[in-house]
């Protein structure tokens, strides 16, 4: 049988992803993930595992209030417990608490894990595989069931694996996917497997959640699919536990762009890149600057044949355009190089810049004298609008800090004093925070509000510090994100500096003014 051209993009990056060692994510960290997952066109996002922690349940709760546009969000939770019916189960209610259609049970399929893990007999697992999937298909719930160490169990019982199998599909359970928990399989072996599966099932609907600890989980997910799987399980960047699960945003453009599968609707793929770094800066890690695909070397050309033969024919060293992923290419040694991104970025605010313009080449200039300080504008967008607008001659200065302290007492409050100029008039105020940041924010804000009210709208909502030059010890260089919102919108803007104060200094002032910027006020350029 052929396979289906579509194959169905399961991300698990909120709960499987945050499994990752030095990854925790806040639950406004897990909202924004799923809100950029829901907007590049993913169609299963698992959000996490309700029971398991009140963060969780908190975050069901409030995807309710506030839905997805066209994502289905999926709660995870593990089969009832052995000698017990599901019906009673807390963690099972719990599930159907988070009130999601689409559930996700995972089941035991190897014996060695049922009799020395779970301490239970082969035919009690079945039972419990059974019991829990008809139980929450008759609450009304789409169930998909999880083969936990699938190929290692069918690998040593053969017999037993496929009869978990039938109890989930008998039960209810409208998606199989099996599962390499342990990595340790390779794409020759999940290829047959996945084939033998599909012939001893026929019609079900198949998918493969492969992690990377032989460093194959890509190549496992693709040969599945090219072997019957219609659905791939896994996560943003490859975030994972231990070595990281299949790294969607290299399995997504290999199966879209090279065999011809859909996974994102064709107008979704573009954004990849852009959701990859946003993702990698939420939960702040570094972006891995060599992935393929969406790393920001992975179109990068240095000097000799390769720049020559680029810059006559791209194909000669590319194998796809990079902006079919939304990456760009990047000529490291040219004084070309980044300008067409300049280009790009200009266009988008409005502004209509050629190649020859000056002004193109000057932001360009200060663009690359900044990185090399350590800002990075990929993030906080709001930032490169202002430094456009600075070069530009067109960035309004509607108030100038002359100075600022911040006192941290013995107590967990902080406390800032500001000294602000507008129109020409000093303003010194003072405001307590419950940190140093906190405090500067409700500073600023308390001396401008008078002059522009509309910044009792605009709050500050998330924080990120990243050490540059962790060698340096404290005398390390800091890059400061700080997200800011009206209510309506976010914008991002960043501060660097080697005084950690003084880097957050630069990101919330900047947050404030683009703020203003976004309500017109007189004189400030429409965006």
């Amino acid at each position: 049988m052929a396979p289906s051209r579509l194959v169905q993009i399961y991300d698990t990056t909120l709960r499987d992803g945050a499994q990752r060692e030095g990854l925790s994510l806040s639950l406004e960290d897990k909202l924004r993930i799923a809100r950029e997952l829901d907007q590049l066109g993913v169609p299963f996002i698992e959000g996490g595992w309700p029971g398991a922690n009140p963060k969780d349940v908190q975050f069901f709760w409030q995807v309710r209030e506030h839905p997805l546009e066209q994502a289905e969000m999926v709660a995870f939770c593990f089969t009832r417990r052995p000698h017990r019916l599901a019906v009673e189960d807390p963690m099972i209610q719990a599930l159907l608490a988070a009130g999601t259609r689409w559930v996700t049970i995972v089941g035991k399929s190897w014996d060695l894990h049922v009799q020395e893990g779970l301490k239970t007999s082969l035919a009690e697992n079945l039972a419990m595989i059974r019991d829990t999937i008809t139980y929450l298909c008759a609450q009304e719930r789409r169930v998909l069931y999880d083969a936990e160490h699938w190929f290692d169990g069918y690998r040593h019982n053969q017999d037993y694996a496929l009869a978990t199998l039938a109890a989930a599909r008998e039960a209810g359970a409208e998606w199989l996917v099996l599962c390499d928990t342990n990595g340790g399989t390779l794409p020759a072996e999940i290829s047959q497997v996945v084939t033998q599966v599909r012939q001893y099932f026929g019609e079900a609907n198949l998918g493969i959640h492969a992690h990377n600890d032989s460093g194959t989980a890509v190549a496992n997910s693709l040969a599945a699919v090219l072997a019957g799987a219609q659905m791939v399980q896994g996560t943003v960047n490859g975030y994972g536990e231990r070595c990281g699960n299949t790294n969607l945003c290299s399995v997504v453009p290999n199966l879209q762009l090279k065999l011809d599968y859909q996974c994102l609707p064709p107008d979704r793929m573009s954004h990849l890149t852009q959701v990859s770094h946003r993702v990698s800066e939420i939960v702040n890690l570094a972006p891995d600057e060599h992935a393929p695909f969406v790393g920001s070397s992975a179109f990068a050309h240095k000097g000799g044949l390769h720049v020559s033969a680029v810059e006559r024919n791209p194909l000669t060293y590319e194998h796809i355009t990079p902006e079919a992923v939304g990456n760009l290419r990047r000529i490291v040694i040219s004084d070309q190089a980044g300008l067409s991104n300049i280009l790009a970025k200009t266009r988008a605010m409005g502004l209509d810049l050629t190649r020859q313009d000056p002004r193109a080449h000057l932001i360009l200039e200060h663009l690359k004298d900044l990185e090399q300080e350590g800002y990075q504008f990929e993030a906080a967008a709001a930032s490169f609008e202002l430094l456009v607008w600075e070069v530009m001659g067109q960035r309004p200065h509607r108030f100038q800090v002359q100075d600022f302290q911040v006192h941290s007492g013995s107590s967990s409050g902080s406390l800032a004093t500001v000294k602000v100029t507008v129109n020409g008039e000093q303003i010194l105020t003072a405001a307590e925070g419950n940190g140093p940041v906190s405090a500067l924010d409700c500073a600023l804000r308390k001396a401008l509000v008078n002059f522009y009210p509309v910044l009792a709208q605009v709050c500050l909502t998330d924080y990120k510090v990243r050490i540059l030059d962790g060698h340096s010890g404290t005398q390390a260089k800091t890059r400061v994100l700080v997200e800011s919102s009206d209510g309506t919108r976010r914008w991002m803007t960043v501060g660097v500096s080697g005084n950690i104060l003084q880097a957050s200094y630069q990101a919330v002032v900047e947050g404030l003014e683009y703020g203003l910027g976004l309500h017109h006020l007189p004189g400030v350029p429409n965006r």
